[in-house]
């Protein structure tokens, strides 16, 4: 195919924003062309040169496409930036300086082949001397075309090609241009696009063989599927009513959710959300998956979670925000910033697909493929029939410090529907509108051994607030981060004075630390908010019957009250009342209702 008449297909498409429109520009533009011509011509609709998964990049900056202009047309640079200020589009710039091609030394007509090959030559110029490659390059590709197509050419290297068409139009004009356009054909070729992430896969499938060239189209280690996606709902009574009263919950951690893709043998793959590769990124995760499942290959799905090693507390998203994009520094990152991926579905077990089985099989053969490791674990879940569990079990995941739940149907229907979002999934979480404003006074009653770093010592400790109508210590809290090592190292000595064989009679928990000391030394932390707990005791059943309060993302201020004694610390009555202060806060059933 001509260049010129893609480009021709281009103005139409620029020229309207009706749906219906931009649809018949596209049939009419499929239809002229091979099967084989179809994948490059949708990619560069797309304004990309390959599957967005594949991560494919130009790598040409304004300036050296700027510079490339200015050869191309023989103006000076100087020149091209008055242009380029005037119109704020260096593809219409180029339209303008450029003379004709008539006006030039004759030329064989671009096609769609030759730019395509001329501008993958350009996405993979690397190394040194790169990026004179990549102007050269680009200056002979407009050089050959005229004033038109390279508008369109210099508006692609620059990401900026602006024709607003979006991949579900493509789908419905792929479903009218090589099938009847009804909506089973629509729906099938999503399917399959839903499978592949590959638009220029399904087009040519479908133009060289119909509808049923869809049916080579499947799950493919290395080639990521668009993720299942779940629907909200206001409260747990309305999660289990949409269930029919039973369902799966598990935590919903406060994550980056992974796809990972385990070969047999070669390099392991991770897709984020929106598909993009992000393997360089986690390298641990990267080594640790082949040791953590027992057959190959898989594809698995789960949540990248911060986590503190040493004591093994889940840590705020924000933390693992850090790793992303990361090309450099990576070992320091995976030191300061470490992670643990939590796996929640299988999509691939061994060389099986798993899509269409119900979810409690899915998660029966997960369970069966997974071995927990340091780096890869299980989601926790339970499986739910009644509201008084389904709460219990949502407290449990905020007080390990996940952000909700998530319900799974458990019915027959329950297959993995990729891309699409219904309430075969729900999530359910708790919301905030304000962080806790102050700080809390514990009191040191336990201590939990610490793993990695922290082997052989105290990793984290358990605290406690004064009770005094009952002249007992509640536990709100374990808090093993803000300790430097310094202070790891000085606190056995510091807390021996103190150590008993058993729980004393004046604390209050369902935790079983490692050792457990008498209510006597009394240190700051802060922490993220206030929530309802099962396992601490904390103003126990005063917010909500079998629940205390605990602090989340607690975090020890290195300030050591020693000018208190334990019956001085912050009161089960104050943490109430900060919990109180909140904006707002979970009622029964997941309601939510302004503080007074």
């Amino acid at each position: 195919m001509r260049f010129a008449d893609l480009v021709a297909g281009y103005d139409r498409l620029e020229a309207t924003s009706k749906r219906l429109e931009v649809r018949a520009i596209l049939v009419e533009l499929l239809k002229q062309v091979t099967p084989s011509e179809l994948p490059p011509i949708v990619y560069l609709m797309q304004g990309e040169l390959r599957p967005e998964f594949e991560g494919v990049e130009l790598g040409v900056a304004d300036s050296l496409a700027a510079r490339a202009v200015a050869q191309a047309t023989g103006r000076p640079e100087s020149a091209v930036a008055e242009s380029l200020r005037r119109t704020g589009d260096l593809g219409t710039t180029v339209e303008e300086l450029l003379p004709s091609r008539s006006s030039r030394l004759a030329a064989e007509p671009l096609t769609v082949h030759e730019v395509y090959s001329e501008l993958q030559r350009i996405a993979a110029a690397s190394g040194e001397g790169s990026q004179e490659t990549k102007v050269h390059t680009l200056v002979e590709l407009i050089a050959r075309a005229s004033p038109a197509e390279a508008k369109y050419i210099a508006r692609f290297v620059l990401g900026k090609l602006r024709l607003g068409v979006r991949e579900m139009t493509v789908l419905d004009a792929l479903s009218v241009a090589f099938a009847d356009g009804s909506k089973e054909a629509r729906g099938r070729i999503e399917a399959a696009f839903n499978l592949s992430s590959d638009l220029g896969l399904v087009a040519e499938a479908t133009a060289r063989h119909g509808l049923d060239g869809l049916r080579s189209i499947g799950l493919e280690v290395g080639r990521p599927l668009r993720p299942m996606l779940a629907e909200r709902s206001p409260d747990l009574a309305d999660v289990l009513k949409r269930m029919e009263g039973r369902a799966a919950l598990e935590y919903k951690y406060d994550g980056l959710r992974v796809q990972a893709h385990v070969p047999a043998k070669g390099p392991v793959k991770l897709f984020s959300r929106r598909l993009e590769e992000i393997s360089g990124q986690f390298p641990e995760l990267v080594a640790a998956l082949p040791e953590a499942l027992r057959r190959r290959p898989a594809v698995v799905e789960g949540e990248c979670v911060p986590v503190d090693l040493d004591t093994d507390e889940l840590r705020p998203f924000q933390e693992v925000s850090r790793r992303r994009g990361r090309k450099y520094d990576l070992e320091r990152m995976q030191s300061e910033v470490p992670v643990r991926l939590f796996l929640f579905d299988v999509l691939l077990d061994g060389r099986e697909t798993t899509l269409e089985l119900p979810f409690p099989e899915r998660r029966r053969r997960l369970e069966a493929l997974v071995q927990n490791t340091d780096r890869v674990r299980l989601a926790v879940q339970t499986t739910v029939s009644d509201l008084p569990s389904a709460e219990r079990f949502f407290e449990e995941a905020i007080a390990a410090g996940c952000e909700g739940v998530m319900a799974k149907s458990l019915a027959e229907g329950s297959r993995y529907r990729a891309g699409a979002r219904g309430f075969w999934w729900i999530k359910y979480k708790r919301e905030y509108t304000h962080a806790l404003a102050d700080s809390v006074d514990g009191v040191v009653v336990g201590a939990f051994y610490g793993h990695g770093r922290r082997g052989g010592r105290y990793g984290a400790l358990l605290l406690a607030v004064y009770d005094r109508a009952a002249d007992r210590f509640e536990t709100f809290c374990k808090v093993g981060s803000g300790f430097d090592d310094a202070t790891l190292a000085e606190l056995p000595a510091k807390l021996r004075p103190y150590e008993v064989a058993e729980r004393p009679e004046s604390v209050a928990t369902e935790l079983a630390p490692d050792v457990w000391f008498r209510p006597a030394v009394v240190l700051e932390v802060r922490g993220a908010e206030l929530t309802l707990s099962p396992i601490h005791r904390a103003s126990f059943g005063a917010v909500r019957p079998g629940a205390g309060l605990a602090l989340r993302f607690p975090r020890f201020t290195g300030r050591w009250r020693d000018d208190k004694g334990p019956g001085e610390a912050t009161t089960s009555a104050e943490l109430l009342s900060l919990y109180r202060s909140q904006v707002r806060h979970v009622t029964k059933g997941g309601a939510t209702e302004p503080e007074t």
